[in-house]
């Protein structure tokens, strides 16, 4: 008996964990993709689970096509092997990510900022999507705390949008009771490092600078990246505050932040 042909004897469980898993990851790929999220964290799942639906659907003729050359046999197991390692690399990542996560939480509560950064995010038809609604909630229990602190809301205009991000976050704070004269609006940026770069203009115009103690507002996932940027652009006082992401798109956002950061340190961002 040849290997493929030992490994196709014992089929059915694998061959039903694929089925399932890849269901599973096709399934959330695709649901979110509707809502029309398209990233790393959503395409690379949904992409793996089609891969595990078609192996399930296919497996005697996965079997067959390996019983026919050893070399294959031996690139199959390194396909799974590169897998586990990935899998495990990821797992790593977010459980790094989550302890400082939770470092960030309580030195933002118990920071004495003069700002707040709130860093931006989708505005879908004009309104703060879930995310953006949660940091700009945190940055609000935040100026509770620290009622003489600005508030910098920072974001541009998204594709296909009118309104900038900051204008859109600006007029929630303001819907939620939050002070006109107390929200500075950038309506530029298009990027973490530039939502910062641009705020930066609005706090020296109130008498504020690089070693200003600031808190930049952003979701849990972002907050590793974005404070080591702020840090790389010159706040030597800035400390990141976590933003929790909602449920049904927490696991996503985490694994486009694994991407992300990667990507950032091969472009030297970070």
């Amino acid at each position: 008996m040849t290997v493929g042909s030992v490994a196709a004897a014992g089929w059915p469980w694998l061959r039903t964990a694929c089925l399932a898993a890849g269901s599973a990851l096709l399934a959330d790929g695709l649901a979110l993709m509707a809502m029309g999220l398209f990233n790393m964290g959503v395409t690379v799942p949904a992409a793996l689970g089609l891969a595990l639906c078609l192996i399930g659907w296919q497996w005697h003729w996965v079997q067959a096509w390996l019983d026919r050359a050893h070399w294959r046999t031996l690139l199959w197991r390194a396909l799974w092997m590169l897998l586990l390692v990935w899998l495990v690399s990821v797992g790593l990542f977010w459980n790094a990510l989550a302890g400082q996560v939770r470092g960030f939480e309580g030195a933002a509560v118990s920071a004495s900022p003069q700002a707040i950064v709130v860093l931006g995010s989708g505005t879908p038809d004009g309104q703060p999507s879930p995310a953006l609604r949660a940091r700009l909630d945190k940055a609000r229990e935040l100026a509770a705390l620290h009622p003489k602190a600005w508030v910098v809301v920072s974001g541009g205009v998204d594709f296909g949008e009118t309104l900038s991000e900051g204008q859109v976050m600006g007029d929630y704070l303001r819907a939620q009771g939050m002070p006109a004269e107390r929200i500075l609006q950038e309506e530029r940026s298009t990027s973490t490092e530039l939502n910062l770069r641009y705020s930066l203009p609005l706090l020296q115009e109130k008498g504020l600078g690089l070693d200003t103690p600031v808190v930049v507002v952003t979701s849990d996932f972002h907050t590793v990246r974005a404070q080591r940027i702020a840090r790389k652009i010159g706040f030597t006082h800035s400390i990141a505050a976590p933003a929790p992401t909602p449920l049904y798109l927490r696991y996503n956002a985490w694994l486009r932040e694994y991407f992300a950061t990667a990507s950032s340190w091969v472009l030297g961002e970070l």
